[in-house]
């Protein structure tokens, strides 16, 4: 039995072997008319390979574009990054400069400064708005200083303001008396010590002429006339300016004062005319024969109007004091009740002048 199915399954194997194996193919001859006659043609080939060619040269013509593209941009890109470079050196440059100006000349300030302004801390702005309060705090003061002072001077009128001043003179001579007292000199020696000769004479010369003056009564007309002559001639001052350019006129150097080389001796028989004329105005003498020829100035006859206007005014407020005298309401029963009415007047009258006048309205509470 073993050896039975050992021989049927070599069959089989045999069998399977055979079928699996290709077929051998008889080897015939081949004629090289017959092969030549298969293969494709010339025609056929060409046609095939123009589109491929095509295609290569599309994508080749595609790439080079590209690159192309490519190269422009990557120019671009180099060109934007030069300008910037530049740019950014040259801040810097400016910057460089702007600084070291700034520190040659500190009181400039830089473009960068302004800007970008630098931010303020908050204790700066703490010092900042105390220093202003202060500032408010003394213009205040000064300001309330100068209210009170204008309201005392309002308080106080001419009489008073003149009289504090006297006494203040007074206290000041007193101390300067008592000083000189204390030291051992004498009070007039050292004051006068503080003058010169010329005002010394000036000074006594006046107190003369006041001595002179101090003769109030009427005597005639001519010595009144006298008098008031004398004062119109204090209050007249003499134009030197004017007076000065007619007296250099008068006493030039001669004929050769304008003589021209290229003019006539008609021009300086007129100059020496005129020099004599003028020294004839000048000095004028009983035999003169130049009479009525003066033209006063607009000022002269300005000082002449308001002279006259202000004797007109003067004789207008002139009024002779009398003894005894009603001024207004009496408010007195004797001579020595008036005079101690008039004190108290003088120095409580600005109290009581509104009440007074209040009950003479019958307007008072």
């Amino acid at each position: 039995m073993p050896a039975a199915r050992s021989l049927k399954r070599g069959k089989k194997t045999k069998a399977k072997a055979e079928q699996a194996a290709p077929a051998k193919v008889e080897e015939t001859p081949v004629d090289d008319t017959s092969i030549q006659t298969d293969q494709a043609g010339p025609s056929t080939l060409t046609s095939i390979s123009q589109p491929a060619v095509e295609a290569v040269e599309a994508v080749e013509h595609a790439v080079a574009s590209a690159v192309e593209v490519v190269k422009d941009k990557v120019e671009e890109v180099v060109e934007a990054a030069e300008e910037f470079v530049e740019k950014m050196t040259g801040l810097e440059e400016t910057s460089r400069s702007a600084s070291k100006s700034g520190e040659e000349t500190p009181a400039e300030p830089m473009e960068e400064d302004k800007e970008e302004p630098r931010k303020v801390s908050m204790e700066e702005r703490k010092v900042k708005l105390a220093e202003l309060r202060k500032k408010m705090a003394a213009s205040s003061k000064a300001n309330r200083g100068a209210l009170v002072e204008e309201a005392s001077k309002a308080k106080i009128t001419a009489r008073d303001a003149a009289r504090l001043e006297r006494q203040k003179k007074l206290a000041e001579t007193l101390r300067l008396k008592a000083d000189a007292e204390e030291r051992g000199e004498d009070v007039e020696r050292q004051k006068n010590w503080e003058y010169t000769i010329e005002e010394n004479d000036e000074w006594e010369k006046k107190l003369a002429r006041k001595k002179r003056r101090a003769d109030f009564e009427f005597h005639d007309d001519a010595h009144a006339a006298r008098r008031r002559y004398k004062k119109d001639l204090d209050l007249i001052k003499p134009d030197l300016e004017a007076y000065n350019k007619q007296k250099a006129l008068a006493t030039g150097t001669g004929m050769l004062t304008g003589f021209n080389a290229a003019g006539e001796s008609s021009d300086m028989d007129v100059i020496s005319q005129e020099q004599k004329s003028a020294a004839e105005n000048l000095y004028r003498d009983a035999n003169t024969l130049i009479y009525g020829d003066s033209k006063p100035s607009e000022d002269a006859i300005d000082r002449v109007v308001s002279k006259i206007n202000r004797d007109i005014d003067k004789k207008g407020k002139f009024s002779r004091k009398r003894l005894n005298e009603v001024e207004g309401d009496i408010t007195y029963i004797n001579e020595q009740n008036r005079v101690f009415n008039k004190k108290i007047a003088r120095y409580y009258d600005k109290y009581t002048s509104e009440i007074r006048a209040s009950f003479e309205r019958g307007t008072a509470l």
